[in-house]
């Protein structure tokens, strides 16, 4: 009954936010093939974490180039066009990758760019188009659905996918021996499957497009310059959040067997309380929420620094897992009232504040990765896997201060 009132509520909101929660709702199922398997499938075939790092830095490289891209493209092109275009893209330059015979570091770092370059049009877009659809009052609902089923696949999608590897393994099905790489192949075809119907979903729904055709400015209010240092220090972290269990679990744990079951145990109750904090809570709680889980995430890297080994790397994954819902469901809110403020004082359209929050990103993420190659060139990748996370760790607590010094300042106009 509970679930059939729930239900209920969804559809007491606006057709296009019931169509962009299910179309995030169906592309939800396919990022954990790319945020995940993607550097367990590098460490399979390389061994290297440093190539895993080089991998996930030229995928940056490729989001930040599309958001300024899709700024191009929407003086001729609709916001949910290119929506469309990310998500199908996205699940075909992951196919590219994992059909490739031979990895090599150029090809890394090609398909990572292009997966980047991809995947950057469907979060840009996605923004946009959530920032147009909600308001201050639905957004912690919309971020609290969204991040349920995220969590929620980040659990059933590794069992699943890690099961089916694991039993695929050295198995002759339909005349044709399987090996592990063979199954990544076979799982996708079935990503780009899931892709298309995401886009037949969001081909129903009606959708504002931006007024202005003028997104490029290198100066902004000092609240959005404010805003984009907290995008920095998300940036910096959100680099790890992808690299970093694939290579520990990989290297003290086991197989993708083992990535997808930790990360399902750590993800359970997660999703559970992101859907509630995100059902109940007012906006101004979301700091209380936000600090909660920068605390968490710092105690996951400490253990991972100091207990260097599969007991680490299993308290750091499951202090991840809860950490990162969390993060979104009171950063993505508070960004979005920052844009919606700041785009009343300066007359700008929003996605000029969406394009700049991705170079923010950028920086960030650039600033972390390269943290792991310094330390693993200077002294080895051993070093940088232990050291790099709570220094990051330690250097995101500054986003509490900084966010509710933000929230007060718009507040207060």
């Amino acid at each position: 009954m509970k679930a059939l009132g729930e239900f209920a509520y969804f559809k007491t909101q606006s057709k296009t936010i019931r169509t962009l929660l299910v179309t995030n709702l169906l592309f939800a199922m396919v990022l954990p093939l790319i945020e995940i398997f993607a550097g367990a499938y590098i460490m399979r075939n390389t061994g290297s974490p440093s190539w895993v790092v080089i991998y996930q830095l030229s995928m940056y490289v490729g989001i930040v180039l599309s958001a300024l891209v899709n700024g191009l493209l929407l003086r001729y092109f609709k916001s949910n066009q290119l929506y469309t275009f990310g998500i199908l893209i996205s699940a075909v330059s992951l196919m590219v990758m994992m059909f490739i015979r031979t990895v090599t570091l150029p090809m890394l770092c090609a398909t990572g760019f292009l997966i980047g370059l991809s995947t950057g049009f469907f979060w840009t877009n996605r923004y946009l188009l959530t920032l147009y659809a909600t308001d201050d009052n639905n957004r912690n609902y919309f971020f609290g659905f969204e991040s349920f089923f995220f969590s929620l696949w980040n659990i059933v999608i590794p069992i699943l996918v890690g099961g089916f590897l694991a039993l695929v393994d050295g198995k002759t099905i339909l005349g044709m021996v399987f090996s592990v790489n063979t199954g990544y192949k076979v799982i996708t075809v079935m990503a780009l499957l899931i892709a298309i119907a995401a886009c037949l979903v969001l081909s129903r729904g009606t959708f504002r497009s931006p007024e202005s055709k003028n997104f490029f400015y290198f100066k902004f209010h000092r609240l959005w310059n404010k805003l984009l240092t907290l995008a920095g220090l998300k940036g910096m972290v959100q680099g790890f959040l992808v690299t970093a269990p694939a290579i520990l679990i990989m290297k003290f744990i086991g197989g993708e067997g083992s990535l997808g079951l930790i990360q399902g145990i750590g993800g359970a109750l997660t999703a559970i309380l992101v859907y509630v904090l995100g059902r109940v809570s007012r906006p101004e709680d979301r700091m209380k929420i936000f600090g909660f889980g920068l605390i968490v995430f710092f105690a996951g890297t400490l253990c991972s620094g100091i207990i260097f080994s599969a007991i680490g790397v299993i308290i750091f994954i499951l202090c991840k897992v809860m950490f990162q819902p969390l993060h979104d469901l009171a950063y993505l809110p508070t960004m979005m009232k920052t844009i919606d403020a700041v785009s009343k004082i300066e007359g700008r359209d929003e996605y000029a504040y969406i394009m700049s929050h991705e170079v923010g990103l950028f920086f960030g993420r650039a600033f972390g990765m390269v943290l792991f190659i310094v330390l693993a060139s200077a002294f080895s990748e051993d070093i940088a896997l232990r050291f790099a996370l709570p220094i990051v760790g330690g250097l995101q607590l500054l986003s509490l201060p900084l966010a509710q010094n933000i929230i007060k300042e718009i507040d207060g106009k």
